[in-house]
């Protein structure tokens, strides 16, 4: 079971929402914070990013500090 998943919004064929969603609905997923990365964040979409089932959101282009500071929020130190 991964510790968090990087869930892109743009994928070919299927939104990340809806695999997020997907996701979600199986009991081994149910609790890995999602991630959602996205270079179209418009209005609207935290609340999107959230009703997906997703924790939170990283705009593209974002830089290496801006991953390791959301990384870290979301799988504490143990």
């Amino acid at each position: 079971i991964p510790q968090l998943i990087l869930m892109d919004i743009s994928l070919p064929g299927i939104d990340g929402f809806e695999v997020t969603k997907n996701l979600r609905e199986m009991d081994t997923f149910s609790q890995v914070p999602i991630i959602a990365l996205t270079a179209h964040a418009l209005d609207g979409f935290s609340e999107k990013n959230k009703a997906a089932g997703c924790n939170d959101y990283l705009t593209k282009p974002y830089l290496p500090k801006d991953l390791k500071e959301i990384i870290t929020k979301h799988i504490p130190k143990s």
